[in-house]
């Protein structure tokens, strides 16, 4: 500002000399005013100018630095120009910190919509749009309830009561693949509403799975406490002789033997599910594999053939002194519960025979095939789940838990298998287990 005065008062210096000057003929202090007028006019058609410049420049908006402008002008300009490159820079780093803001709400698992004060869609990110069937661009300001027809959502919005969480069905829920939807709404801001979504259905699955879990647990291990109580009571109360004292304990101890067989298979479940899978540097000989399977098989063919029957016929291929890399302990429980289950679903005197052999592509198949009744086709996508049967009664009496082919299927997730069930009614059942060529190898001594 000194500097602005200095050079005004030069200005008027030479313009009062310059009139002076040029009136000559005249009064001294009419040229000098008349010069100082002059000079006045001039500083300020300069300054309006300066002005006028920074004015148009402010008018078009324009962000880069302006015109060269000298004078006070020129200050006003620099520091607006200043305040504008800040100004910028912060909007910058605002929308900066916004896309990472949503770029974390796109990666959350979560569905989330922002809803302004009249339910409209402001923003939702691919989750949400995922779970509800949203076009993140095309449905943005549309109504969330022109969008989501749901009756109980609908309620829940206009109820006003958001304490809570409630559960919907999926639009994309079909019968044979259900979705469910957790969705709850939070206030923010003025009117606003931010709407979060999950996905629950694999949550509700496991549940109801826990439940049919404990509820079938308790029926198996029911079952034959039942009849241990009864017994323990009739032998407590009655006098028997020594043939029905022998009876009743012959059939105390099979259902305790049956409770002891459930308890063992759900040990044997809960050591696959909590343990590792097993390593590829233990090899395992598939001969003493089969060695061992045959004599479970005829053990058990013996007892569930009563007198005068023909015994299953059992035929078991040979090896060719292979090796598979696992534990020992898992693959014959597998293979042994697969030829038990043979058993114990073909009449006396079937034919069940297990095979091992190499595929063309390097895998291996161990198999079992059996000529009882068959399995119906809507049964065979649930043999896996534990305690489902096909026929209960049947496996009951020839002693099945219902969980042989749940840990079947454990070990052979375990080792990279696949199993495989094949089967007709009428026409007997196959089932396998193909391994991958980098489990198995010839023997090497």
């Amino acid at each position: 500002m000194t500097w602005r005065l200095f050079r005004f008062f030069l200005f008027q210096l030479a313009g009062a000399l310059l009139g002076r000057f040029l009136l000559r003929g005249g009064s001294p202090a009419q040229g000098a005013i008349l010069g100082l007028l002059a000079a006045s006019l001039l500083w300020v058609l300069i300054d309006l100018r300066r002005g006028a410049r920074l004015l148009l420049w402010l008018k078009r908006g324009e962000t880069a630095a302006p015109a060269r402008v000298d004078g006070l002008w020129g200050e006003v300009a620099d520091r607006i120009w200043r305040l504008v490159k800040a100004r910028e820079r912060k909007a910058a780093d605002s929308e900066a910190r916004l896309q990472e803001f949503l770029a974390a709400i796109q990666a959350s698992p979560n569905g989330v919509i922002l809803l302004d004060r009249n339910h409209r869609i402001e923003w939702c990110n691919e989750t949400a749009a995922v779970h509800f069937g949203f076009d993140p661009k095309k449905d943005v300001m549309q109504h969330i309830g022109n969008l989501l027809r749901d009756p109980l959502f609908a309620g829940y919005l206009a109820g006003e009561d958001y304490l809570h969480e409630i559960v919907i069905l999926g639009p994309r829920s079909t019968a044979s693949r259900p979705v469910r939807l957790a969705v709850h709404l939070h206030r923010y801001g003025e009117g606003r509403k931010l709407l979060l979504s999950r996905d629950v259905t694999a949550l509700e699955q496991a549940e109801a799975m826990r439940r049919d879990f404990v509820a079938n647990v308790s029926h198996e291990i029911r079952t034959p406490l039942t009849v241990l109580t009864g017994f323990v009571e009739t032998l407590q109360t009655l006098p028997l002789n020594a043939e029905e004292r022998a009876r009743y304990l012959n059939l105390m101890a099979t259902q305790a033997g049956r409770m002891q067989t459930l308890v063992n298979d759900l040990l044997t479940l809960s050591r696959l599910e909590g343990s590792p899978p097993p390593g590829g540097k233990e090899w395992v000989s598939v001969h003493a594999l089969l060695a061992l399977c045959e004599q479970e098989g005829c053990a058990l063919s013996a007892l569930l053939t009563e007198q005068g029957e023909k015994k299953h016929d059992l035929q078991v291929g040979d090896a060719e002194e292979a090796e598979i890399a696992g534990s020992q302990a898992e693959l014959l429980s597998a293979m042994s519960n697969l030829l038990n289950n043979a058993i114990r679903y073909t009449p006396a005197g079937g034919r069940i025979e297990v095979m091992w052999q190499r595929l063309p592509d390097g895998r291996a198949e161990f198999s079992v095939r059996d000529s009882g009744p068959g399995i119906a086709p809507e049964h065979i996508p649930r043999l896996t789940e534990r305690f489902y049967r096909v026929d209960s009664s049947r496996s009951r009496e020839t002693g099945g838990t219902g969980l042989g082919l749940a840990i079947v299927k454990h070990v052979a997730q375990r080792h990279g298998a696949e199993l495989q069930i094949e089967s007709q009614p009428g026409h007997g059942s196959r089932f396998s287990m193909v391994f991958p060529a980098t489990r198995v190898r010839q023997f090497q001594p």
